[in-house]
């Protein structure tokens, strides 16, 4: 994460919000594009005992705290699923639970850790810099969670600052959103993302082909090169779906091949209306007849399928299904 963190545009966000004033900041956007970075870049400078314009020292105790997940005056909160991949220390009660398989790690934030960040917030804080509560994918809050942490929202107490991230807000309650300074992401400069991917050692035709099935994303195109995919497999996806093969969802989760087609979908619908496709190059479409409204209605289902995407009761048979609707549709006359 440290290489996204110095990535060119999310430091230059990162100055110009430290430039502002506010208690609290929700940090909008599509994923890709450095929520998280830009959420920890926030919170590491305003605890920094050594912070100038830019950010963060990177040097100090504070620093090295951050780095190594140990800051008395930072609260992370995030599913404990994100938390682990991101090696964040859980509570020391979530981790017995899960050490003694009482249950799983959570996919959602769970009220209890919410509780104990409201708590956090109220104490004094152990470095003389205040207190930061960051919270990402914000979207990932239930209602409960999400009113757990409004009251303090409205009257933070002392000197604490919080730093929400999404890449969904419209999830998000109205009343969170209005409670905090808005941000909505900036994408990299075209002549940003190539050369930043090709430093953290992305190939140059696998970054350029990357770049494109990700849509410019470029945080998404290091987590593909990184998951092993080829530009060779998904230049292949569209025509493997309208031939009904599921071998080549095999290596994805549901989540993943879900997101997959829906780029498809979405492209197929652009050279219905004469418009160019954005993740596939148009030789790479498969030659389909399914209408605008043929294919509105599989992305609406692909939209449904998304809500248990995490939960399936098996994920080989929603690859199965996944894969038969797409050729359904993708050989639809109308």
């Amino acid at each position: 994460m440290s290489a996204v963190l110095n990535a060119p545009w999310i430091a230059r966000q990162t100055t110009d919000l430290l430039a502002q004033r506010g208690h609290a900041w929700l940090l909008q956007g599509p994923s890709g594009l450095g929520q998280y970075e830009l959420a920890l870049a926030l919170a590491s400078a305003w605890l920094c005992e050594k912070p100038g314009e830019h950010g963060a020292c990177g040097d100090c105790p504070s620093c090295h705290a951050i780095a190594v997940r140990t800051h008395a005056d930072l609260a992370v909160l995030m599913p404990e699923t994100q938390m682990i991949e991101l090696g964040w220390p859980l509570s020391e009660k979530a981790q017995a639970e899960i050490d003694d398989k009482k249950r799983k790690p959570s996919k959602e934030i769970r009220v209890e850790a919410m509780r104990d960040a409201v708590e956090f917030s109220q104490r004094t804080d152990a470095r003389g810099r205040g207190k930061a509560v960051l919270v990402f994918p914000a979207e990932r809050m239930n209602t409960i969670t999400a009113n757990a942490l409004l009251k303090t929202l409205e009257e933070p107490p002392g000197d604490v600052r919080f730093v929400l991230a999404t890449e969904a807000s419209h999830m998000l309650l109205p009343t969170i959103r209005s409670r905090c300074l808005a941000h909505t992401m900036k994408w990299p400069e075209p002549d940003e993302a190539l050369p930043w991917l090709l430093t953290q050692g992305v190939p140059d035709a696998v970054a350029q082909a990357l770049l494109r099935s990700a849509g410019g994303r470029p945080t998404d195109v290091l987590r593909q090169a990184e998951s092993g995919l080829s530009p060779d497999w998904w230049a292949a996806l569209p025509k493997a779906m309208h031939q009904g093969d599921v071998r080549h969802l095999s290596e994805l989760s549901p989540a993943q091949a879900i997101d997959a087609l829906q780029k498809l979908c979405h492209d197929l619908v652009l050279r219905q209306t004469r418009s160019a496709p954005r993740f596939f190059e148009l030789a790479q479409l498969p030659a389909s007849r399914a209408s605008v409204l043929t294919l509105t209605d599989w992305f609406k289902r692909l939209m449904q399928s998304a809500r248990t995407a995490e939960h399936p009761f098996n994920g080989g048979l929603m690859l199965e299904a996944l894969t038969a609707d797409a050729q359904q549709t993708l050989r639809a006359q109308g």
